[in-house]
């Protein structure tokens, strides 16, 4: 009766985890959609648009990436609270988060505005820089309310209602795709703008997400921020909630850096070299999209069994995202093992690029399931509310052993390019199996609930 029980449990478990997934990994697909649909057309105009394009979306990210990170925060401390149905503490956490995308948006601001030298002092094609510094220019705008809408999307997601940040997806992509079209290339009466209409097409679509979102979730939403609770403007709680999410930004910047570093030493090795590369690394952003989301749903589900006071249930979940995420990156981790030539030709009909390609879609195979171990093991960690440990594990793993070892295998063994992904595989296999080590180790004890308002 107690197996019977514990199946049951179990079943329920699977699906709630899906519930969550499913629609995440649709609303990052729909994320990275929007840069590849600028990419497309703006390529359309001339390759040194789309080299500005893709530089100004490269800055802008590595801009915002910390502040993205930490608004994570709320995961844990949402999701946390509706587990305890502690309405106080959604409201609090939702309001405190809204107000940190303020400041944190106009800090990284800041960032942007030095674009053009930063760019010059990067060493980019002189003649790209003046239209990637305008993109970044007047994008800018946008990055306060791309902020915002982490903020609810990530409220949402520890709620458990997503289906409004799918709709807000969706209809950004064709807004985004529309406006593309008619003000870079000049339709229905409007002067075609190239670069700078690019990037008023971002502005404009990332302004529209937040005031969407908001708007369509009201219902879920409004209780917690129609009038401001004065004890989420307390600095104390504010602080804390910012120590607690800062180490996941840190973390993704540590990831983002580690990965574009490796892209800057292939280029080293030529153009097609650094094409092939860009091919390899696409196919598995795209497959990494299901862990990333199982990892969100287990942040959730973690977390709501925590603020419950429930441990079994949180163990459950755990074992259950490792699965699901283990699961589907050994399936892909197979089909770039064995069908590496027919995934690049996908990308490209040049049979010197295909080939070397080739080399690298089947070590992306075996790097992606470590990814999508880690992914799923950050996950469960942040629901736990452990933030600091995990950012120790993206710096000895990847900066302390991922990237040394691919500058050894690269450059001192003859391996080239193969050389530079063994290094992936083994910064990513080093981070898994600390995240790994991490959970069991949080688990083996009772994991208590996230409080910002107390020191303790």
């Amino acid at each position: 009766m107690v197996r019977g029980r514990d199946r049951s449990a179990s079943a329920l478990e699977w699906r709630a985890l899906a519930a969550i997934a499913v629609p995440v990994v649709v609303v990052q697909v729909g994320m990275m959609l929007m840069g590849v649909v600028d990419t497309l057309i703006i390529g359309h105009l001339s390759p040194q648009a789309l080299a500005a394009v893709a530089l100004g979306n490269l800055y802008f990210f590595n801009g915002v990436v910390i502040a993205m990170g930490t608004l994570m925060a709320l995961d844990p401390l949402v999701a946390q609270a509706v587990g305890a149905n502690d309405q106080i503490a959604i409201t609090r956490s939702i309001q405190r988060g809204l107000i940190l995308s303020l400041l944190l948006g106009a800090v990284t601001m800041l960032v942007m505005i030095p674009a053009a030298p930063l760019l010059r002092a990067f060493r980019q094609p002189v003649e790209v820089i003046p239209s990637a510094a305008s993109y970044i220019h007047i994008s800018a705008p946008g990055l306060i309310p791309f902020l915002v809408f982490v903020v609810l999307r990530q409220s949402l997601q520890a709620i458990g209602r997503l289906a409004p940040i799918v709709w807000t997806i969706v209809v950004a992509n064709a807004l985004n795709a529309a406006l593309n079209w008619v003000l870079i290339f000049g339709h229905l009466g409007v002067p075609p703008l190239g670069v700078a209409g690019s990037a008023i097409a971002t502005l404009v679509s990332r302004w529209a997400m937040c005031v969407m979102l908001l708007v369509i979730a009201w219902g879920e939403l409004g209780p917690h921020l129609r009038s401001l609770d004065h004890a989420s403007l307390a600095r104390a709680p504010l602080w804390r909630t910012l120590v607690l999410g800062l180490p996941i930004g840190l973390q993704q910047f540590l990831e983002f850096s580690a990965f574009g570093a490796i892209g800057l030493l292939m280029g080293t090795f030529g153009a097609l070299q650094v094409a092939a590369h860009q091919i390899a690394l696409n196919l598995a952003a795209l497959t990494f999209m299901v862990p990333l989301g199982v990892g969100a749903a287990a942040a959730v589900r973690v977390g709501h069994a925590v603020g419950a006071g429930d441990g079994p249930r949180a163990r459950r979940a755990a074992r259950i995202a490792y699965v699901l995420g283990a699961g589907f990156m050994t399936t892909t981790a197979a089909l770039f093992l064995t069908l590496p030539r027919p995934l690049a030709a996908l990308y490209s009909k040049d049979d010197p690029l295909v080939t070397i390609a080739a080399t690298l879609i089947p070590i992306a195979g075996v790097f992606q399931i470590f990814d999508g171990l880690q992914a799923v093991g950050a996950g469960v960690l942040r629901g736990c509310g452990d933030t600091r440990v995990p950012l120790i594990a993206m710096l000895s793993g990847y900066w302390v052993i991922g990237v040394p070892v691919s500058v050894v295998l690269g450059f001192k063994t003859g391996m080239g390019p193969q050389g530079l992904w063994w290094g992936f595989v083994a910064g990513l296999a080093s981070v898994a199996i600390f995240l790994a080590v991490r959970v069991r180790v949080i688990f083996r004890r009772a994991v208590s609930r996230v409080r910002v308002e107390s020191p303790s």
